[in-house]
């Protein structure tokens, strides 16, 4: 799997993490969405990975993603800034969301 960051990508990732610590993951969120194929997209700043978490290629910062949620990424993807704070997450085949949050889940969290 690869994701490509876009240069706007890359420097909202920098001013979301504020200089903090930690771990980039990709995340298949299903909180509140009643069934795991309805999950969506996020990005997650986390403190440490889990052992079931694999690393992501990308030309920016290192990505994990939980192995068994793969299945609902493509192999080739890129991630761009988008108006409103939010980034996209695109394939060669599709828009997988086209307002993907980011998420401080760290222990010195101030915020999202």
């Amino acid at each position: 799997m690869e994701i490509s960051f876009t240069r706007a990508a890359l420097e909202r990732l920098k001013s979301k993490r504020q200089g903090k610590e930690g771990f980039i993951k990709l995340k298949h969120d299903t909180e509140g969405c009643g069934c795991v194929v309805s999950g969506v997209s996020a990005l997650w700043l986390v403190d440490q990975i889990e052992p079931n978490d694999t690393k992501i290629s990308t030309n920016g910062p290192d990505v994990y993603m939980e192995y068994n949620t793969e299945v609902f990424f493509d192999q080739k993807m890129s991630i761009d800034a988008q108006p409103g704070n939010h980034f996209s997450l695109k394939s060669p085949a599709e828009i997988l969301n086209s307002s993907m949050k980011f998420y401080d889940q760290t222990k010195q969290n101030t915020g999202s």
